[in-house]
């Protein structure tokens, strides 16, 4: 697929997505969900690639929120098949079997906050500013904010994000655990690819299913959750990685995955 709004770059197993719609401050209209999932599809069904990486184009913004003027004049219908749309876009991030990181450089507000939330982990410059001013446009996040927020900081801090509309340093977003760690804006982007160079030089299938289990252990009880981690642990000892990475351990040298 050819891409206007979002650019895809590799780097050998990374992959950095990119959405790039910089005169709008990288804004979330219907056409960049689209290729949002779109790119997420693309990259998931690689098997060249084992990391991605999703930040913003330009200097200003990672994604400064979803796009007031297409959304100005939308009638109910629209507007709740414009929150599915995103919905099924940010699903695909936070669903693709392998990491996801957002590197958030500046302002990530409404949709683009959502789409750092939907990212497994996230690192954000100094200078970045994350928050839900939906309230002050007479709305609410709909891109999965009210969802995903409570999951991560439970709903007193949720509500107080969302229900004031205050935007917060990167530094208060690292504070209340809605950000994994601060840095400063021209280093943003060699700590990720550091974190990224530790997941690639695990191995792949180990990697994928373990965030499955995150993932799915979250809508379960602790049994259930734990019944899924014992036979997707079990899995593991039927791949080639396994013995490679155990082999590995006892010869003391490094072990190279194939991810098999």
């Amino acid at each position: 697929m050819a891409y206007e709004n979002v650019v895809l770059e590799t780097e050998g197993p990374l992959a950095i997505l990119k959405v790039n719609r910089p005169k709008a401050l990288n804004a979330l209209n219907s056409a960049t969900l689209e290729e949002i999932l779109s790119a997420a599809r693309e990259l998931d069904a690689a098997p060249q690639i084992k990391v991605v990486i999703v930040t913003g184009g330009g200097d200003k913004a990672f994604i400064a929120g979803a796009d007031i003027v297409e959304m100005k004049d939308m009638t109910p219908t629209q507007a709740v098949a414009f929150s599915h749309r995103g919905h099924i876009a940010l699903s695909a991030l936070e669903n693709m079997q392998k990491p996801v990181i957002a590197a958030v450089n500046g302002y990530a507000l409404g949709g683009g906050f959502e789409v750092a939330l939907a990212c497994d982990i996230i690192y954000a410059a100094e200078k970045a500013r994350l928050g839900f001013p939906e309230v002050t446009l007479g709305i609410f996040p709909g891109f999965g904010g009210t969802q995903r927020t409570a999951k991560l900081v439970g709903p007193a801090k949720a509500k107080e994000l969302v229900l004031t509309g205050k935007v917060i340093t990167a530094q208060e977003a690292y504070d209340i655990g809605l950000v994994n760690k601060v840095v400063p804006a021209d280093q943003l982007m060699a700590e990720v690819r550091e974190l990224a160079a530790k997941m690639l030089a695990a191995g792949p299938i180990g990697v994928r299913l373990a965030k499955h289990c995150i993932n799915k252990g979250l809508a379960l009880d602790i049994d259930a959750g734990l019944a899924l981690e014992a036979t997707t642990f079990g899995l593991c000892f039927g791949t080639q990685d396994q013995k490679e990475g155990m082999t590995a351990f006892i010869e003391k040298r490094t072990p190279s995955f194939q991810g098999e």
